[in-house]
C-alpha cells in the first residue's frame, strides 16, 4: 500500500514562500474490474449502474440503453446479483473475494518490488468500478510524491471492455491533476513466458492432486459480443494463443485442452463456444471428468467462484458429467506475483533500474 514518507521539499532555488512538494517516487497502480461495497440492493444497484453505463461495456446509444437499464434491469438485477455475491462473500472481512485477493496481491507486489527497487516504488491498487476509485488513488500517489505512474490493468488479455476502459479512467483522473505525473500503461501479457509458466504450474499442481486425470481441461475465458471481434478487438485471438502456449508448455495434445467463453449477456451472438453449453456437450460425448480454468482472470471473483463453480458445474452434472474440478485463478500465488513483478520491471525500464 501507499507509503507517503517522502519528505516534502521546496524546489531548488525556489523562494521561501514556495509550497513544499514531494517528488521522486514512481507509483505502480494495479487495477481490476471492481466490486460492490455490499451485496444488499442499493450498493449492488450503484455498482451495476456504473458498470453497465460504461459505453466500453455496453456500446448501445444512451437514448436506447439507459431507459432499459434504469427502469427494468436495475430494478431486478441487484437482487439476483446480490444473491450471487452473498453466496461467495468474505463475511469475515466484510468484502468480496476479489477485494480480499487484490489486497493480498498488492501486499505481495509491494514486497517483490521493494526487493527489486528499494524505496523508489510505491504500490497500490484501484478498481475501475466501485471503490477504491482510480481517481482517488491517482490523487494519493501524486500527494505521496509520485511524479511517474505505471498503470497496470490486471487483465492478461486486452479487450475494450476491460483494459481500455481501465486506461480511460486512469487518463480521466490525470486530467484533474494540476501537475500531471508522467505515465505509462502496461500492455496485455497474455503470452508472457512467466504468465504461461504460472498457469502451467497451477494446472500441474491441480492435476497432481486429482484421483483421476480429467478427460479434458476447459480454458473458460470471459466472453464478448462477436461484433467486437469483427470491429478489431484482439481479445479472442489473444485467448486462443494463451491456450495454445499453455498446451505447448504442458506437452499435451490438442484433444486434452479446449477454449470456451462464458458470461454471455443480452440478445447478441457472443464468442463461441459458450462454456455453459460446451461442458454439457462434453458430458454427453462421454467426457465425464473435466477440469476448468479461467486464464483471463487474475483473481477469483463472481464469474469464477459463482458462475463457473456453481452454474457451469450444474450444467455439466445435469448432462451426465461426474467429476467437475475448478482450478482457481492465479491470485496471490508466488509464481503469479513473480510474473506480475517481472512485467512491471520490464515496463519501468528507462525510469528505474533494479538495485
Amino acid at each position: 500500500m501507499l507509503d507517503a514518507t517522502t519528505q516534502a521539499q521546496r524546489p531548488a532555488n525556489a523562494p521561501a514562500d514556495h509550497p513544499r512538494i514531494r517528488m521522486g517516487k514512481v507509483g505502480v497502480l494495479l487495477a481490476n474490474l471492481g466490486t460492490p461495497d455490499d451485496y444488499s440492493y442499493w450498493p449492488m444497484r450503484r455498482y451495476l449502474n456504473e458498470f453497465l453505463s460504461d459505453q466500453r461495456v455496453i456500446d448501445y446509444p444512451a437514448w436506447k440503453w439507459q431507459p432499459l437499464l434504469q427502469l427494468i434491469i436495475l430494478t431486478k438485477r441487484p437482487f439476483s446479483s446480490g444473491a450471487a455475491y452473498k453466496s461467495i462473500w468474505n463475511h469475515d472481512k466484510g468484502e468480496s473475494p476479489l477485494m480480499t485477493i487484490t489486497k493480498d496481491q498488492t501486499a505481495k507486489m509491494t514486497e517483490a518490488l521493494k526487493e527489486k527497487f528499494g524505496d523508489q516504488v510505491l504500490v497500490d491498487f484501484c478498481m475501475r468500478y466501485g471503490n477504491p476509485s482510480t481517481k482517488s488513488k491517482v490523487r494519493q500517489m501524486v500527494e505521496a510524491g509520485c511524479d511517474r505512474i505505471l498503470f497496470f490493468p490486471l487483465y492478461p488479455h486486452y479487450a475494450g471492455a476491460t483494459s481500455a476502459t481501465a486506461n480511460d479512467q486512469f487518463f480521466r483522473a490525470l486530467m484533474e491533476e494540476t501537475w500531471q505525473p508522467a505515465s505509462r500503461t502496461v500492455p496485455a501479457y497474455f503470452d508472457h513466458p512467466t504468465y504461461i509458466e504460472a498457469l502451467a504450474q497451477s494446472v500441474e499442481r491441480a492435476y497432481g492432486g486429482f484421483r483421476t486425470r480429467p478427460d479434458i481441461l476447459v480454458c473458460s475465458y470471459h466472453g464478448m459480443p462477436e461484433r467486437y471481434l469483427q470491429q478489431g478487438d484482439p481479445y479472442h485471438c489473444q485467448c486462443i494463443k494463451t491456450t495454445r502456449l499453455l498446451r505447448e508448455r504442458l506437452g499435451w495434445n490438442e484433444s486434452e485442452i479446449t477454449s470456451t467463453f462464458q458470461s454471455r449477456f443480452g440478445p447478441e451472438e457472443w464468442l463461441k463456444p459458450y462454456t455453459v453449453d460446451h461442458v454439457a456437450e462434453l458430458a454427453k460425448e462421454g467426457k465425464k471428468n473435466v477440469a476448468v480454468i479461467a486464464p483471463a482472470f487474475s483473481a477469483d471473483c463472481i464469474e469464477t467462484l459463482e458462475e463457473i463453480n456453481e452454474e457451469i458445474r450444474e450444467s455439466f452434472e445435469e448432462a451426465g458429467g461426474e467429476e467437475f474440478a475448478y482450478i482457481p485463478c492465479l491470485n496471490d500465488d508466488a509464481a503469479h506475483i513473480q510474473a506480475l513483478s517481472t512485467v512491471v520491471e520490464e515496463n519501468l525500464k528507462g525510469w528505474l533500474s533494479p538495485l
